[in-house]
């Protein structure tokens, strides 16, 4: 509004003096080429007159997915990221980005509001919680700020029903909505090429059965049969030992992990979590290793550090699906 409003205060004076009107200010007032557009996330449909020129990212995945599409210049403030190693190339333009939280969180509902951002990419709800001080995405909204969560994790029902072309979507509609559409074209080539590759390598292969956990020694944090991770190890040549468990993220019993007999573990990678130290990797592949104490994985000693930023949605997750199948498929991957 500020600007519309200098905008036409300069206009009137042009009138007034009879001097021509810029060619600078016939540019701001014309729209601009592929705008209006109007997304749908989360059964909300947010429009845009033009980009976001001062963007807030959430978790990690988020802004990974938008340095990604080249739109670094647009983030105008992020949150902490400091639980596992960053994407190659990544760090640089994180470090140069303001901190606005401390942790994986968006920051309290006065400091968000205080962003005066014109969008807000995130990967979940937790950080709009009103219970926990957070602004909410209606007052985000009605402060000119629109929300858009990726994967459509919008619900604990939608999260079970994610799947990997919601990745592909999210890419589009990022394109749309800061004009970029060329950009997104040639990501989504270069990642359904990934796909491809592994899909070629994996075919005709016996699958490997995976146990994907987050420790624990009863009952165990694991990943059920539907969402993201289950998705992840079935595209990589798996197949998921707890896939008659509905759930994506949730608690199973040590009798049925041990049951499961895993030939590989996935364990969830990260240091801290909302600034509080967690335990390591090998921590929690000898949790489990002790329950499946039979199981081919726990003669092996055979797991993978998986970073649970790739157990979000964003563009991390293809990159995932590529390091899992080395992992489960090493000889398929020697040429």
């Amino acid at each position: 509004m500020r600007r519309l409003l200098v905008l036409v205060a300069a206009l009137s004076l042009a009138a007034c003096s009879q001097a021509p009107v810029t060619q600078e200010a016939k540019q701001a007032a014309a729209p601009q080429a592929g705008f209006p557009v109007t997304i749908e996330n989360c059964g909300r449909k947010l429009t845009f007159d033009k980009p976001p020129a001062k963007v807030v990212t959430g978790y990690q995945p988020a802004l990974e997915t938008l340095l990604a599409l080249g739109l670094g210049d647009r983030i105008g403030g992020r949150t902490n990221f400091s639980e596992s190693p960053f994407l190659p190339g990544q760090k640089e333009q994180y470090d140069k980005i303001p901190e606005i939280s401390d942790t994986i969180m968006l920051p309290q509902k006065e400091v968000m509001l205080a962003q005066g951002a014109d969008f807000v990419l995130d990967n979940a709800m937790a950080s709009f919680d009103s219970a926990g001080g957070y602004a909410t995405v209606e007052e985000l909204n009605a402060a000119g700020t629109p929300v858009y969560i990726l994967g459509g994790w919008c619900s604990p029902e939608q999260v079970l029903e994610f799947t990997i072309d919601k990745t592909f979507a999210d890419l589009r509609n990022l394109g749309a909505i800061f004009g970029v559409p060329d950009r997104v074209g040639k990501l989504i080539n270069e990642l359904q090429g990934k796909l491809a590759d592994v899909n070629k390598r994996v075919a005709g292969r016996t699958p490997v059965k995976v146990l994907a956990t987050d420790g624990g020694k009863g009952p165990v944090n694991a990943y059920g049969g539907a969402g993201l991770t289950h998705q992840m190890i079935t595209l990589a040549g798996g197949v998921n030992v707890l896939a008659d468990v509905k759930g994506d993220y949730t608690e199973v019993s040590a009798e049925k992990i041990s049951a499961a007999q895993p030939d590989a573990v996935l364990v969830s990678d990260y240091a801290t979590l909302r600034g509080e130290k967690m335990p390591t990797s090998p921590a929690k592949a000898a949790e489990a290793f002790a329950i499946a104490k039979n199981s081919p994985a726990a003669k092996e000693q055979r797991y993978l550090a998986l970073p649970v930023a790739a157990q979000h949605p964003g563009y991390r997750n293809i990159l995932a699906i590529t390091d899992i199948a080395r992992f489960l498929h090493p000889d398929a991957f020697t040429q």
